[in-house]
């Protein structure tokens, strides 16, 4: 897939050609959410390959950063994310999909719904909570939706610490 050269502002601010800018990896951020409930799964990141293919399929494709791969969300789980409505930013270096996620409707690899599982308290509520040092992160899910040890395996952490 082909997509358009970035020439004008106008162009790529206010134009209906697709002229994606990738950052200077290769990439550009994708946040995916919920098309069910809205909520933030996950930020990915996608590079031309990721993109095309997800244009292509209809199914969202990532590259990992830690593996150095393209990566078909739902793979390896089953959990493939199916794209209901794909978005870019005014400027073109930022992606939005709205998804609907087979099975369990979970996204996280660690088996919660959202990769964005905890809340980090601020402001007021933090020092209500006598969390001053800004270290103390609140769970917003109980309970995991699946057990990514009988999901994947044995296979090593997708993330790098």
């Amino acid at each position: 897939m082909n997509f358009s050269e970035r020439a004008t502002i106008e162009q790529v601010e206010e134009g209906a050609q697709l002229a994606p800018k990738f950052d200077q990896d290769g990439l550009i951020p994708c946040v995916t959410t919920s098309s069910e409930s809205g909520d933030v799964l996950m930020l990915g990141y996608m590079n031309r390959e990721a993109l095309a293919k997800t244009i292509e399929t209809g199914e969202a494709h990532y590259w990992s950063r830690s593996r150095k791969v393209i990566w078909h969300k739902g793979a390896s789980s089953g959990l493939v994310q199916h794209v209901v409505e794909m978005r870019i930013d005014d400027d073109q270096d930022a992606v939005w999909l709205r998804v609907s996620v087979a099975g369990n409707g979970a996204s996280c690899h660690v088996g919660y719904k959202s990769c964005f599982y905890r809340q980090i308290p601020v402001g007021t509520a933090a020092s209500a909570l006598g969390h001053t040092s800004g270290n103390a992160l609140i769970f917003t899910e109980q309970t995991k939706t699946f057990d990514p040890q009988v999901v994947y395996g044995d296979v090593p952490n997708p993330t790098q610490l």
